[in-house]
């Protein structure tokens, strides 16, 4: 397993990683198989995504309204309730195929990491197994 580091640089950001993904991948030594990908934080997650400009900005305008506001019982800090709720919604793990080297993704899908409560240093935990099948 490695760790990939990615800094936020806002509040709340979409973040391609896909470059970084596909750089650690190629320096694998699994040719086809799967990727693992797992941020270790509660509020931030990662999912795929097409980043036309302004598509970023539109996500995290609709995840900021699936949220209800309600009165959140957090100790530490209620205000920050709903990033931990989406983070868990959208998830902290995603894993892609592998082909030749290569992730293996639709014409316009990215990797991204969401941020909810930056700016802050994530660690993207990425991990590779074979192709078994």
């Amino acid at each position: 397993m490695q760790t990939l580091t990615i800094a936020s640089s806002k509040n709340k950001q979409v973040i391609d990683i896909t470059d970084e993904v596909n750089e650690l991948v190629a320096a694998g030594k699994i040719a086809d198989g799967l990727c693992h990908l797992f941020v270790a934080h509660t509020t931030a997650a990662l999912t795929t995504a097409d980043l036309d400009p302004g598509t970023d900005l539109d996500m995290l305008d609709a995840f900021a309204e699936m949220v209800p506001r309600l009165q959140y019982r957090h100790p530490h800090n209620p205000a920050h309730v709903p990033d931990h709720i989406l983070s868990s919604l959208i998830g902290p793990a995603v894993t892609l195929p592998v082909k030749k080297g290569v992730l293996v993704l639709g014409q316009w899908q990215r990797v991204v990491l969401v941020e909810f409560d930056g700016p802050k240093e994530r660690q993207v935990i990425f991990s590779m197994s074979d192709d078994l099948g």
